[in-house]
């Protein structure tokens, strides 16, 4: 993976991006790390937004699972159900409108 400063790809974005090897990520940073990654679409577009949204919907869960597993904050499967069902209710009544 090659590293392009925020700041070279700003000034010289498609000169930078000329060294780097068809298909390879490359991790934009700045002054404070490491910032975005710039990923190569190859193949079909939909189907690489697919994958790229289902792995951050996975590290959004993981982060969710995290911060669940802190003191006071992990529910019953009953207080789980509990909430589902209240949802479907009010989506119900919504479409009954």
């Amino acid at each position: 993976m090659r590293q392009v400063s925020l700041r070279e790809f700003r000034t010289r974005g498609s000169k930078a991006l000329k060294a780097v090897p068809v298909g390879e990520t490359v991790l934009l940073s700045g002054q404070g790390g490491p910032a975005y990654f710039l990923i190569p679409v190859l193949g079909d577009v939909i189907v690489e937004d697919r994958e790229l949204r289902r792995a951050m919907a996975k590290a959004s869960l993981r982060q969710t699972w995290r911060l669940a597993k802190a003191p006071g904050m992990s529910l019953s499967d009953q207080e789980i159900d509990r909430e589902i069902d209240q949802v479907r209710v009010v989506r119900q009544r919504r479409k009954a409108k």
